[in-house]
Order: C-alpha cells, then structure tokens, then sequence
C-alpha cells in the first residue's frame, strides 16, 4: 500500500531591503539633529558619536553645507596660545536646517498669531505665551525631582529634549559665581518667535520658576544665533522653584501647542 505525502509549497514574504539612499537620508537626518544638539562640533566628534568613519561624516556634513542646512561656526581669534595646524571646523545649524527640523506649520501659527494681535490687542499675545508656558511648568515640574541645581537643569533638559528642543547643559567657569548654560539646538517655533517675542521671555520667565533661580537669556535662535543659550547661576539661592498657578482664561484666545 503506497503513502501520498502532500507537498507544501512555503511562498516567501517579500522583505523590503532599504536602498543605499533611505539608508543616507536617514544617516544625513541624524547628523543634522547631533549638529542641532551638541553643536558647534566637529566631524571627528559626531564620527565618535555615530560609531562611523570621519570621512563618512564629512561626507554627510559637506552636502548639509550645501544644502544651506548647516554652517561652520565662527568662534572668533582663539584664546591663549596658538595651535600649530589647521584647526577643525565646527559645524552648526543654520536658518534652513532649523526649519526643515521644525517641519511645516509654522507659516500657519505665525498667521494665526497675527489675528489675535490684530483682533484683540497686543496683551492678548504676552497672555498667550504667559498661558503656554504656564502649561509646560505644569507638566515639567513633576518631572524635575533634583534639588541640586546643575542636576536640576539636566533634568529640564532631558525633558525639553523630549520635546523636540534637542537641549544640553554645558558648564561654565565663571571667575565669581559657577554658572552653566542651557543650550537649546533647535526651536520648534524660530519662525514665529522671530517676529513674537514674547514667546521666548516667557520661556526665559517659565525656566526660571522651574530651575528655582534667577536665569538671564544670552542668545535665541529667533534673535539669530546658532543655539538658544540661558545663563543658569549655581550658586545656592533664597528662591525656591514656583509651584504653577492657576490658569487664566483671556478673551479671544485658546490654548495650542508649538
């Protein structure tokens, strides 16, 4: 008596293998947020930071610097004594790598905006910005648990990160006070801050609360500079971090979001 065994025949699942150009956007993507982030840096330290070669990085930074997405930092005559050799450029982020990381919108919330200046009244948009970051001290201070102030501040930044802000605390020798300096890479709303101030004082007033002590604003990308950069003094102070308020309604705005 003879068996049949049936035969299976097993299709394969089309895999879809990235092309040579997904895998070098998404490398050039990366490179632009690490410049947003850590910059001014150079190409042997974003190499060390990508686990790839300097000649590929270079690679990447020289078509970002084309594209107008990127710069290379001019940080003045050098300090102290000259080094011998060329020294290594270091890159930042430019007007146009700022708003290809901001993505699209910007235009639209500038233009709304413009109406609640024009239909209500000047106040009516330092009430916006007071109410919009009155929400991120709501949100942000559950989170900020450090009493120490340079903790404190990392802190903020690994949240502000988290929002798209791609911020980093760097410490500063000051000949009197310890100071550090929160630097934000990237600004999710440049384009609007630019013509609205207002926006980055009441960042400026809503770090302050948050950190516990008084900060002082040095640049804004808004004003033109490569990063937003805020002076954070270490030394202990008598001000402790504000508990958030209650909200307060203004006639003719609502509550939106960067």
């Amino acid at each position: 008596m003879s068996t049949t065994h049936a035969v299976t025949h097993t299709v394969p699942t089309p895999v879809h293998v990235a092309s040579a150009h997904d895998v070098d956007g998404t490398t050039r993507r990366r490179v632009l947020e690490l410049v947003a982030t850590e910059g001014p840096v150079t190409a042997a330290e974003l190499a060390a930071e990508l686990g790839l070669t300097s000649a590929a990085v270079r690679r990447h930074l020289a078509l970002l610097e084309d594209d107008g997405k990127i710069a290379v930092h001019d940080a003045g005559p050098a300090a102290g004594h000259a080094r011998r050799g060329r020294p290594a450029r270091r890159y930042v982020v430019s007007a146009g790598g700022q708003s290809e990381l901001a993505g699209g919108y910007s235009e639209l919330a500038a233009q709304a905006m413009r109406y609640l200046r024009e239909a209500v009244g000047p106040d009516a948009v330092a009430a916006f910005a007071a109410q919009r970051y009155e929400t991120v001290v709501r949100r942000y201070a559950p989170e900020l648990t450090a009493t120490d102030p340079q903790a404190r501040a990392a802190q903020l930044a690994e949240l502000l990160s988290a929002d798209g802000y791609a911020a980093s605390v760097r410490p500063v020798a000051g000949p009197r006070v310890p100071t550090l300096q929160l630097c934000q890479g990237h600004c999710p709303v440049q384009n609007v801050a630019e013509e609205f101030t207002e926006l980055c004082e009441a960042e400026a007033r809503a770090f302050s609360r948050l950190l516990g002590t008084h900060v002082q604003r040095l640049a804004t990308i808004a004003g033109g500079a490569h990063a937003c950069v805020t002076n954070v003094p270490l030394a202990p102070t008598t001000q402790t971090p504000s508990p958030p308020t209650p909200a307060v309604r203004v006639s003719g705005t609502q509550e939106g979001s960067r």
